[in-house]
């Protein structure tokens, strides 16, 4: 592979490479600001900065690239077949954020290689590739960074970006920086959109005057999120969550919430619990979408009256507890289970919306609000199909979950529908897969071929 330099590419990774640069004291101040709140933002920054990773390890890998956690657990399924199927041959996953990296630790363990990506400084980008040696790059969804992938090309690593997808702002982003993005995207071998839409953007961004887009370079293979199942040991934790709430009419979870959602959430409850017609209201069980908020979360709570207990504090629930804040990580699929209808975070505010698939594999009647574009495809389709509800505000949400809670056999119409639409699209990680193993093949690393490169 040959990085082939596009008209004008040059002088704007100049001018990329020099804003990053400029902006280092920033990203630095940024990385100080965040550990507050999250200390593990002080660890890793050689790698971060630098690209320096220590010891070389002796063989070639594959690599997964998965920014945070939705990233991560969208290529769980995929890490794990390649470990089933090529047992002997490394994997590297490298992240961004700590939570994402936590998150690959309590999934996999040691079983795969951790790292922090270095930042698109073009001598960090180069070290990276030149100490891992992978044979194949794998990139979850979004990320396309322009030195990463003129690296990557010098480096002859056919790179993959899977799960891709590519909303209208983004594109509308991307196209404001063709010079940049457009060859960066198009130094993807392979780009496997998760939906016609995402593939149709792709296509957009790609076109160029100058290099035409191969047919063969962008397909649509389905989301591999779909391929995710409650692991035996969440549906165990789950069923212990239940049983230890004692026997509320109603479990109401609010997943994935992120910041100014709760002071909402929290004050509609209020309102409901002081109104006339308050009625008997579900148990309200709250997950943060992001660990450094969860003393904030429980905060908010209080200063609204409402009685807190926190899954850090252990089971059975307290009698009076009116709020239960799941301030634990890796935990989600568990939340879901002990539930009996959920509402999927950062969709009432414009925030774009949280992944809603494990919530319906999980047979969780949902409720989102209208804000849903990073997710349209799935959020679209699972309010077409009954699975899901979308509600404009705090006070609807809140009437909502009440209306459900005394509505059993409509809760069962949407928990199925939810099974019936997380089982409908199955198949994209096996398709990956297969895309993945053929362009190893190319490379002469599949098959028997993969121990030999072990010993190299």
């Amino acid at each position: 592979m040959k990085a082939v330099f596009a008209p004008g590419e040059r002088l704007a990774r100049l001018l990329y490479a020099s804003m990053w640069v400029v902006a280092t004291p920033l990203i630095v101040g940024y990385l100080l600001w965040r550990s507050r709140r999250q200390p593990a933002y002080r660890h890793g920054w050689v790698q971060r900065f630098l690209g320096h990773y220590g010891t070389r390890p002796t063989s070639p890998c594959i690599w997964i690239h998965a920014v945070s956690v939705g990233e991560t657990r969208a290529a769980a399924p995929l890490i794990a077949a390649l470990q089933e199927r090529h047992p002997e041959w490394p994997i590297l996953v490298t992240h961004m954020t700590p939570t994402g990296r936590e998150t690959a630790v309590s999934l996999f363990g040691d079983r795969v290689l951790h790292a922090y990506l270095a930042y698109d400084y073009p001598f960090a980008v180069a070290k990276f590739f030149r100490h891992w040696r992978p044979r194949i790059g794998i990139v979850m969804e979004t990320e396309i960074w322009p030195n990463l992938m003129v690296a990557a090309a010098r480096a002859g690593t056919p790179m993959v970006l899977a799960n891709a997808r590519l909303s209208p702002k983004s594109l509308v982003a991307a196209r404001r920086w063709t010079a940049l993005m457009r060859p960066a995207a198009r130094r993807f071998e392979r780009i496997l959109a998760q939906a016609d839409a995402d593939a149709k953007r792709f296509a957009i961004l790609l076109e160029s005057e100058h290099l035409a887009p191969e047919d063969s370079s962008i397909a649509t293979i389905g989301n591999v999120k779909f391929d995710i199942e409650p692991p035996a040991a969440m549906r165990a934790l789950g069923a212990r969550f239940r049983e230890g709430f004692g026997s509320p009419a109603c479990v109401f979870l609010c997943a994935s919430t992120r910041e100014g959602e709760e002071e909402g959430l929290f004050d509609a409850w209020r309102r409901r619990l002081d109104s006339n017609e308050r009625g008997e209201l579900p148990l309200l069980v709250v997950v943060p979408r992001h660990p450094q908020r969860f003393d904030e979360v429980v905060a908010l709570a209080r200063t609204r009256g409402l009685t807190v207990q926190r899954r850090s504090d252990g089971l059975p629930l307290h009698p009076d507890t009116q709020v239960w804040i799941g301030d634990s990580m890796g935990e989600l699929w568990a939340f879901y289970l002990a539930s009996d209808l959920a509402f999927v975070g950062g969709s009432i505010l414009p925030l774009g919306g949280q992944n809603l698939i494990e919530a319906a594999a999980a047979g969780c009647p949902i409720l989102i609000g209208r804000h849903t574009f990073n997710f349209s495809v799935a959020s679209d389709e699972a309010v077409r199909v009954g699975a899901a509800a979308r509600v404009d505000d705090f006070d609807a949400l809140v009437a909502s979950a009440v209306a459900l809670a005394a509505d059993p056999p409509k809760r069962k119409r949407m928990a199925d529908a939810g099974l019936r639409f997380a089982a409908a699209h199955r198949g994209a990680t096996a398709r990956t897969l297969q895309i993945v193993e053929e362009m190893l093949r190319v490379q002469g690393v599949a098959g028997a071929d993969f121990k030999a490169l072990k010993s190299v």
